[in-house]
């Protein structure tokens, strides 16, 4: 039921202070060798505190127990709490078990009596000799995760991925541990609040599982802001109360409108009761057999990236820990993330950030490729797993969608097994159901992918989409597929800045290798990927440009990947396209390297974060080379108000000298998305893409910009070069001054000639916006962020691709 942020009588105690953990071998009785631990937290954390663990060192926890012991104090009836320990474990309070858990996943309420001082004490057990006794296989192998016997136990895969992801045991009480004290008249057992969107009025519902201790149960009310409503006894233990909110100010993501939140406040008597902030939306899957939502009756183009952890070390939940990340990712224009059934549930923290930043959350519920079993015994600890998880996101507006896991139907299939054992109980009627009884105002799909013919085809369904990517597809596989809602997408080993991995030579030392993701068993990894579209799209060898121009390689290696995703993105967003949502694999790293991630473990913005950033506009131009029918610029508005603009189209040769300049006004409604033939600008016939071949081309470059028609503000550009990514270098005439104002550092850049794909190299300052590109004749102010807390005065260069040397810059401190 809906999380209970306050109630009065009710005392909610942290215990997160004094903690002492001990590795001991299995079965044994700890002696000594007491480490201070964080709880909530991990034994490899403490570890790491301690300066005992790095990570990327083996660390073999899952052979051994782990004891963590308190001193608690406190007098009289009480609850010890216990949001999660991972994961085999048992609870000692004074020498008596008082709770043996099996799952990492599910919260555990258990009732003490206290007098004075006691000791608390839990046991994880070593995880592999529970594995090693579990009986039973799946119908299929699994190579991505082992070993097998984690199919049968409740616990993260993450540390064991061996194709991407570090060794790192999730071991510990990861969740916080809490005592819990109740003195007041109203014992509230539990919550069930709706907040639905008709029309455009709000309705909220609350029914309360609540026990009254004094003589008549006095009335009580509900209310949402300023409006209030009677809360009823309609029976023992129970009260409910009805609001209906009219005209009420709905939930948007952020790129569609505001996130509203409005407080959800009930009492009964003179006891209050806090339950926190919901918002009021309406989701919605389209009918058909492709996958699209609709938010508050709009179609939204969902496109953002696939979750990992924070810190795989520690598996941190708190609201601190996870503000950085989501802040990137709303600042890079995505309205959804996905968190795969690889991961962890996120704690309420997360839940509660992406409702105020207006992110959609796509959730897999924790299980992914394996064959799971089917006995009552798992399957109900699954149905308590999911309903703990459902409750305490109920008045959660940001959920979006909830999916019962990852590649499990694909697994089954891309083995070859028959058609009729794809399916599992688990995923089409166990987490269905809990799905549907929680949360029936959230879509739910059985698994990731699934849909269509095979459950991988991109035309139907959800898929996970590597034609362009792993499959070494061309670019205009991306339309051609057809492709109508990715889940998964344009996985790369995306190079991180240099000096990400201190002391590392990049690419061919083996510890840099040891990082980037493979599919274990493949003999390629995900490097070799970005080196086939750096060839295709480049025009150069990789292996000789490594050879030759190390730095040079890297430059190209970093912007690559962007392109990519930039012209993949243009396809999917395109007036006309099928492709309803795209989410890249992944949004962060777990460790230093050339990982999948566009931001790296440090929380640094990659180039391909930049590309996305420009790519996930909600106004947006964009270009798409429609062959001999010409360039198509594409305008899109998702906003709830009209934008006025000035769209001009100029063609550049040499990338300096203007042999065609447009200019036109245009209005994007509210909500839109229109198509503008580039041909129907021109007064005269110019052959934009190069697609009629009549003679050498008068350009080698296309720019379409919006701007604001009174203050000349850039709002989107978009660029179409003739010869692809393949670019001469030159002088550029790229200048660059350094500006200070109120709110910081600024970097002024202008260019006498297209420069292509700018970036910044500064030790104490990053750029806001990076790896784009300048046209001439005009200026780009760019905020600078510092890297550390003892910048002081930026001092670095600024490289374009295609200039043979980068501009100094110094600030005046």
């Amino acid at each position: 039921m809906a999380r209970l942020h306050a109630v009065t009588g009710r005392s909610v105690t942290p215990l997160s202070e004094g903690w002492e953990l001990c590795v001991a071998e299995p079965g044994e009785t700890p002696v000594g060798g007491w480490l201070s631990a964080p709880v909530p937290g991990t034994v490899a954390q403490a570890l790491r505190a301690a300066g005992l663990y790095r990570l990327g060192e083996p660390l073999s926890l899952h052979d051994r127990d782990v004891w963590y012991r308190l001193r608690l104090t406190g007098e009289g009836p009480c609850t010890l709490r216990f949001h999660g320990l991972a994961t085999v474990a048992e609870v000692w309070l004074d020498g008596e078990r008082i709770l043996t858990s099996a799952s990492m996943f599910e919260r555990h309420d258990v009732p003490v009596t206290l007098r004075g001082a006691h000791a608390l004490r839990i046991v994880f057990r070593a995880l592999n000799p529970v594995l090693r006794a579990r009986k039973g296989r799946g119908r299929w192998p699994v190579r991505l995760a082992g070993p097998a016997g984690l199919r049968a136990v409740r616990t993260t895969l993450l540390g064991h991925m061996p194709g991407w992801c570090p060794s790192v045991p999730a071991v510990g009480p990861w969740r916080p541990v809490e005592l819990v004290t109740e003195n007041g008249p109203l014992r509230v057992h539990s919550a069930d609040l709706r907040a639905t969107l008709e029309g455009r009025d709000g309705r909220l519902s609350l029914a309360l599982a609540a026990d009254w201790s004094g003589s008549a149960p006095p009335p009580g009310w509900l209310e949402v802001g300023e409006t209030r409503a009677p809360l009823r006894w309609t029976g023992p233990g129970e009260l409910r109360g009805d609001i209906r909110l009219p005209e009420i100010e709905p939930w948007w993501p952020h790129s569609h409108g505001r996130p509203a939140l409005h407080a959800v406040r009930a009492a009964v008597g003179d006891a209050h009761i806090d339950l926190g902030r919901t918002g009021f939306r309406r989701i919605e899957r389209e009918p058909g057999d492709g996958f699209a939502l609709r938010v508050n009756g709009e179609r939204v183009f969902c496109r953002g990236a696939c979750w990992s952890s924070p810190d795989i070390v520690s598996l941190p939940g708190t609201r601190d820990a996870y503000a950085p990340w989501l802040e990137l990712v709303r600042q890079a224009g995505m309205t959804m993330l996905r968190v795969p059934g690889i991961a962890a549930y996120e704690a309420d923290a997360f839940f509660d950030l992406c409702d105020e930043m207006g992110i959609l959350v796509w959730q897999d519920f924790m299980f992914a490729n394996f064959d799971y079993p089917t006995d009552e015994p798992f399957l109900d600890g699954v149905r308590r797993e999911a309903a703990q998880f459902l409750d305490r996101v109920q008045a959660s507006p940001s959920l979006a969608v909830l999916c019962g896991g990852s590649e499990a139907e694909q697994q089954a299939a891309m083995l070859g097994l028959p058609r009729e054992r794809w399916s599992q109980p688990l995923f089409d009627t166990v987490l269905r159901d809990e799905a549907e009884r929680r949360r029936p105002d959230v879509p739910y799909v059985a698994n990731s992918p699934t849909g269509g013919p095979l459950p991988f085809a991109a035309d139907a369904g959800v898929t996970h989409y590597y034609g362009v990517g792993a499959y070494l597809r061309p670019l205009e596989d991306a339309r051609r597929s057809h492709v109508r809602f990715a889940s998964e997408c344009l996985a790369f080993a995306n190079m991180p800045a240099a000096g990400a991995l201190p002391g590392v030579p990049a690419v061919h030392d083996p510890r840099w290798k040891a990082r980037v993701p493979r599919d274990p068993g493949a003999p390629w990894d995900f490097e070799d990927v970005r080196d086939h579209y750096l060839r295709t799209l480049h025009g150069v060898d990789p292996m000789v440009l490594r050879y030759e121009e190390p730095d040079r390689y890297a430059r190209l290696s970093r912007a690559v990947t962007g392109e990519v995703m930039e012209s993949v993105f243009a396809e999917w967003r395109r007036v006309g396209s099928s492709c309803a949502g795209g989410l890249v694999w992944m949004f962060q790293d777990v460790w230093p390297g050339a990982g999948w991630g566009v931001v790296d473990s440090a929380g640094v913005p990659k180039a391909a974060w930049h590309a996305l950033r420009r790519s996930f506009r909600p106004v947006q131009v964009l270009l798409t080379d429609e062959g001999v029918n010409g360039l198509a610029i594409h305008l899109l508005n998702e906003t709830a108000q009209p934008v006025e603009a000035v769209m001009t189209l100029t063609a550049l040769r040499r990338g300096e000298t203007p042999v065609l300049r447009a200019e036109r006004a245009v209005t994007l409604p509210p909500r839109s998305a229109q198509m503008v033939p580039a041909s129907s600008l021109a007064d005269r016939f110019i052959d934009l893409t190069g697609a009629y071949r009549f003679g050498p081309p008068a350009h080698d470059a296309v720019v379409v910009a919006l701007s604001d028609p009174r203050s000349g503000a850039l709002a989107a550009d978009a660029f179409h070069f003739l010869g692809g990514s393949r670019m001469e270098r030159a002088e550029l005439g790229l200048g660059a001054r350094v500006e200070r104002a109120a709110e910081g550092w600024h970097l002024v850049l202008s260019t006498r000639r297209l420069a292509r794909s700018i970036h910044i190299e500064d030790d104490g300052f990053r750029g806001e916006e990076e790896w784009f590109h300048l046209a001439p004749g005009v200026e780009r102010r760019v905020r600078l962020i510092a890297r550390h807390p003892g910048a002081a005065v930026p001092d670095g260069d600024v490289h374009a691709l295609n200039g043979l040397d980068p501009t100094r810059y110094r600030g005046t401190p």
